[in-house]
């Protein structure tokens, strides 16, 4: 059954706390999609913000974020009031200051929080209580990377030497925090579930070096005796940039991760899991060849393709979890082999639609297949509007050529767009929300190769426009036979 989705982070949410969260704008949201025929929720990686509040840099794989705790469950137990809001901005996030409004508030709560056996069960997971600490010894270190701790607090997690008796309240925030967290996003995903609505989450390939992931198995990755990355994680010269990206991660030791079953790899993949109904990978191909930069170089100009034991670990995981649904993201210039580690496992891959219309853009020109997913633009695109608007005139006039042989006039480039990829015979048809408001490229979630502000920022200022898309999105549905 071919299905359509939207792509919406939580923190693009409305919210009057400054930033999309786990409370009622969300339930309003799945609502409002269930309503229409939608059946996917696209989001972003919940877990806590690293570098820049990008999503893809998080402090852990497991942990979320604090920002996405719904206060209002918290005014409503009678904990806290909430009388007090800053004049948060509207259409953007402004991290800093809903991180500090809400971490107060939450710390308000904890105070009158009384442990529940659900509770005492959950810290009992293993990562609970290591990220507690991981995170408590951050703070205590005004957010410095652990590499750069003491040596004593560094060596914590392995020995256990470093006495962390005075941290025992902030640790006990911190785990009362993940708690509170992970019980609200299960209550909405089993609403989505109710109205028969599936999230898709997103699972990046490399970790942050600043990460409990790392700071927990540094055997899994290529460090140096000073936990210093010998090489690092990046993408060569591309579409995107002249010098490639150069992002930083450390780079996994595969040799050690197959002599442990891929511990470490199934560990994650069974998590998201749990927390998503589909599983998208970021960066797939580095399952079958990833670029391998030195440390030392500043750009990612300099490396080599290193092949990656895709197959040896797929063939793992799947073995045990035959039924765990995952997207493989093959974006870019990847070789065959790429496509043929996607297609032994019978993963969807991707495809986006304005590169197909873009005179400067070749790795995108292959026909639609159905087992693939179709979008308009990612979160790493720029908005339809603000791709179309930034073409030569001559370039638009024959995309403006183009949807008309394939039936569309033209009239709004963006809905046009938009139906052309409903349209596709692909399983999946997903369209992020500022395409179906018709935004410019004010409300772009990321450009590639940059850091900071304004990326990850945008968000919906309230629901009025997109509701009144409702009957469109209704009509596309029905007349693309979603």
């Amino acid at each position: 059954m071919r299905k359509a989705g939207l792509l919406l982070a939580i923190s693009s949410l409305p919210s009057k706390y400054g930033v999309g969260d786990f409370g009622g704008k969300a339930f309003e949201f799945i609502d409002f999609i269930s309503d229409t025929g939608i059946k996917i929720w696209q989001i972003l990686p919940l877990n806590p913000l690293g570098y820049g509040n990008s999503p893809y840099q998080p402090y852990s794989s497991k942990a979320l974020d604090e920002l996405y705790i719904d206060l209002d469950e918290f005014v409503e137990c009678g904990w806290i009031q909430c009388d007090d809001l800053p004049d948060f901005k509207t259409s953007s996030v402004d991290y800093q200051r809903a991180r500090e409004y809400k971490v107060k508030k939450i710390k308000e709560a904890f105070y009158h929080f009384e442990k529940t056996p659900d509770y005492l069960a959950f810290i009992q997971e293993d990562w609970v209580y290591d990220y507690a600490v991981f995170i408590s010894l951050k703070k205590q270190n005004e957010m410095r990377p652990w590499y750069e701790w003491s040596k004593e607090e560094s060596a914590w997690i392995y020995d256990k030497q470093y006495d962390i008796s005075h941290l025992e309240q902030e640790i006990e925030l911190e785990m009362f925090i993940q708690y509170m967290l992970l019980k609200q996003w299960k209550k909405l995903c089993a609403y989505a579930k109710s109205k028969g609505i599936k999230i898709m989450g997103d699972i990046p390939f490399y970790v942050g070096r600043d990460s409990l992931d790392v700071w927990s198995n540094q055997n899994c990755f290529l460090l140096d005796e000073d936990y210093v990355p010998t090489f690092v994680a990046g993408v060569p010269p591309d579409y995107f940039s002249v010098t490639g990206q150069r992002w930083g991660n450390p780079i996994y030791d595969w040799d050690y991760l197959i002599g442990t079953d891929f511990n470490f790899w199934v560990d994650r993949m069974e998590y998201a899991s749990k927390l998503y109904d589909i599983v998208r990978i970021d960066h797939f191909r580095a399952f079958e060849t990833y670029w391998k930069i030195p440390a030392s170089c500043e750009t990612a100009m300099e490396g080599e393709w290193i092949e990656a034991p895709g197959k040896l670990f797929f063939d793992y995981l799947l073995k045990k979890h035959p039924d765990m649904q995952i997207i493989a993201e093959d974006l870019g210039l990847p070789r065959k082999e790429v496509y043929e580690l996607r297609d032994h496992f019978n993963f969807k891959g991707m495809k986006i639609v304005q590169f197909t219309f873009d005179p400067n853009e070749t790795n995108n020109n292959f026909e639609d297949r159905v087992n693939m997913i179709i979008y308009t633009g990612t979160h790493d695109n720029q908005t339809i509007k603000g791709w179309f608007d930034s073409l030569e005139k001559d370039v638009q006039i024959e995309v403006q050529r183009l949807l008309k042989i394939e039936g569309y006039e033209a009239k709004n480039i963006v809905d046009d767009f938009c139906c052309f990829t409903l349209s596709s015979i692909a399983e999946i048809a997903i369209l992020p929300i500022q395409d179906v408001l018709g935004l410019d490229d004010y409300a772009r979630m990321n450009t590639p190769g940059t850091i900071g502000s304004p990326n990850w920022e945008w968000k919906l200022q309230d629901f009025n426009e997109l509701f009144m898309q409702r009957e469109k999105l209704r009509d596309w549905i029905k007349t693309t036979n979603r």
